[in-house]
């Protein structure tokens, strides 16, 4: 760790930390990705560590690049006053990291989005929105396998950032189905992405207390959970919103609609995609109340409609993920449990690491399987209550992207 002190005036209020900020004895004080709205929550941070410093070892290229735009100022004989005022911030892109496309830091993406949809403000929801659902599209493009890892094994877990979680699960779900099931252009795929992302955006702070919340919901807060989908409608026209098939999307997103797509207009075709992966979600996370169910149980929630019959959008979701998708726990015929990693070549074979061996012991390292032989066959689902094991997120999504 190699902390430097770091001059609170070239602190970017209302902007997205470009690096972690430590206090004087390596204090952990925000994650990359917080954001500082305005001085009190400065001033929050100045009271935990009373100077803030930046560790230069992880601070990647963020801080290099300020102490680089310093040192051109003073070689220009910049007048004091510009370089006090000099802010920091990330890094100039260069031709490479414009499409580098390495792996997501998802506990930051997770405060970020926590931040940015319990709060929202007009005055730079826009700009915060916009930079989150970009990274997600560039995820979920390059890398959808990871990314659909990433967060299902995230949401089979998180309480206290359960709504930010479950909104990019849908949102990134949702838009590899669309490109490589329903094969929608583009645009259409980025608006189904934004309506996912913002379609609980008025009631993210009560959602993350139902999560924990142990007694049967009150009158006022059953009013709130079904009046949420107009209110979010509202809300996003008030942060300046405007695109009417974005609103009429989140505005219908828990209607009933079964029936085929192309029977429906596109805003509603969104809806009821979002919908589904809105159940599927739903069933995986962990509530005080309920265990969450096996990610093939909640598969099969979406994959039937209201009326029992098989949803077109619910089938279009389980042909993209599979029936064991990634962040799935299965039992092998070995008597293994494994974590799926990465689809397969068919719905039943997915890239599988043993993480508990034939005991129920953990094995300590991820020793990958072949699904596709008959003595490594998957012989059913494993929740994750009964996995008494967990690793970090980054190392999931490291070991199966080399499974490419």
């Amino acid at each position: 760790m190699n902390l430097v002190p770091l001059s609170i005036d070239s602190i970017h209020f209302g902007q997205p930390l470009p690096f972690v900020l430590r206090g004087a004895d390596g204090t952990l004080l925000a994650q990359k990705g917080f954001v500082i709205r305005n001085r009190d929550d400065l001033n929050v941070l100045l009271a935990r560590g009373v100077q803030l410093h930046v560790d230069t070892d992880e601070s990647g290229e963020s801080h290099r690049a300020y102490l680089a735009g310093l040192q051109r100022m003073l070689i220009a004989d910049t007048n004091l006053g510009e370089i006090a005022s000099m802010k920091i911030s990330a890094a100039e892109p260069t031709e490479r990291n414009r499409v580098d496309t390495g792996p997501a830091d998802w506990p930051a993406l997770q405060e970020r989005a926590t931040q940015l949809l319990r709060s929202p403000s007009a005055g730079d929801f826009g700009s915060r929105f916009q930079a989150l659902h970009e990274e997600l599209v560039r995820h979920s493009t390059h890398s959808p396998d990871a990314t659909v890892l990433a967060l299902i094994y995230l949401s089979a877990q998180e309480t206290r950032l359960y709504s930010a979680t479950h909104a990019m699960l849908v949102s990134c779900v949702c838009m590899v189905a669309a490109r490589e099931v329903l094969a929608w252009p583009e645009a259409k795929v980025l608006t189904l992405g934004r309506a996912a992302l913002s379609m609980n955006v008025a009631m993210t702070e009560l959602q993350d207390q139902l999560v924990q919340q142990a007694l049967p919901l009150t009158a006022a807060q059953i009013t709130a959970v079904e009046s949420h989908a107009s209110r979010s409608e509202i809300l996003l026209r008030q942060l300046g919103v405007a695109d009417p098939v974005w609103l009429e999307a989140v505005r219908c997103h828990h209607h009933r609609m079964p029936g085929p797509m192309e029977q429906k207009k596109e805003a509603l075709q969104i809806a009821r995609l979002i919908q589904r992966a809105d159940i599927f979600g739903a069933r995986l996370a962990p509530r005080t109340a309920r265990s969450p169910m096996p990610v093939t149980a909640a598969m099969q929630a979406c994959y039937y409609d209201e009326e029992q019959k098989v949803d077109p959008a619910g089938a279009a979701l389980v042909k993209a993920l599979g029936i064991y998708p990634p962040g799935a726990f299965v039992r092998l015929a070995t008597q293994e449990i494994a974590i799926v990693l990465r689809r397969g070549p068919s719905a039943t074979t997915p890239r599988v690491a043993v993480v508990m061996n034939r005991s129920g012991m953990p094995t300590g390292e991820l020793i990958p399987r072949n699904t596709a032989h008959p003595s490594c066959k998957i012989t059913g689902p494993v929740a994750h209550k009964d996995v008494r094991v967990q690793f970090q997120v980054s190392r999931l999504v490291a070991m199966s992207e080399k499974m490419v």
